[in-house]
């Protein structure tokens, strides 16, 4: 199975989904994590940051920011990161803490669930430390994306300004969908801002929040790796009449 499938759990949920072009857009995003190199133009990623911008933030601060990577220049960051993590990867940690220190129930079930379906789909054991390591390695390369972008943040705000973040890059990925194309966000970018900063001219006052790797996919995704947990594990509904 290739990177970019996923494995859908339940057809009639995810058919249940699609009703309109919004949710077919929602619904068809995945993180592709093996893509076909083919190249993106940079009108289109003008596109996708230019309707990406509507995302809604407090006071209309928007936080967000934007390092646009094709060509040399992402090729040459990309070498520089993987050198940094083939050579000294404990040197590198993020500035902020993207997971909790310990996972209660259900999240804990969730995290190691994850691992299984992923490792489990690429053909890797999960005690195959050097399989693993391999395969990290390529979120450097990203995934052989010709795109890669570095979203930075102004450390200066607070945690209100990250919710916006997150509706801002779920915008990008989103968009991508709609163009044809796919994404990965990467967290794993943020560990290394030593590495981006002096080469993308990041200002101190923006922290690394993560990468994302966007282009089209190697093979078409027809699979849904990830479950979603059903409606009734997260929401609680009040007032509505039977």
């Amino acid at each position: 199975m290739s990177a970019c499938e996923e494995v859908v759990i339940d057809q009639a949920a995810a058919s249940d989904v699609a009703r309109n072009p919004i949710d077919e857009v929602i619904a068809g995003r995945l993180s592709c994590r093996e893509f076909s190199g083919s190249p993106v133009s940079r009108s289109t990623v003008e596109q996708i940051l230019r309707v990406a911008r509507f995302a809604p933030s407090g006071a209309n601060v928007q936080p967000w920011h934007v390092y646009v990577l094709a060509g040399a220049a992402r090729a040459e960051v990309s070498a520089a990161l993987l050198h940094a993590y083939e050579t000294e990867p404990s040197a590198h940690v993020s500035e902020y803490q993207y997971y909790a220190s310990e996972f209660p129930e259900p999240y804990l079930g969730r995290r190691r669930e994850f691992g299984r379906l992923f490792y489990d789909s690429l053909g890797i054991a999960q005690s195959d430390t050097a399989a693993r390591g391999r395969q990290t390695a390529k979120n450097f390369a990203f995934f052989g994306a010709p795109v890669g972008l570095i979203v930075t943040i102004d450390r200066r705000l607070a945690m209100g300004s990250w919710l916006d973040l997150g509706m801002f890059i779920q915008n990008v990925m989103l968009a991508a969908v709609g163009r044809g194309l796919q994404s990965c966000p990467q967290e794993t970018f943020a560990k290394y801002h030593r590495i981006l900063r002096p080469r993308l001219s990041i200002p101190a006052e923006q922290m690394v929040a993560c990468g994302i790797s966007m282009g089209h996919p190697k093979v078409p995704a027809r699979r849904r790796l990830m479950p979603r947990a059903d409606l009734e594990a997260f929401a609680s509904f009040s007032g509505f009449e039977n």
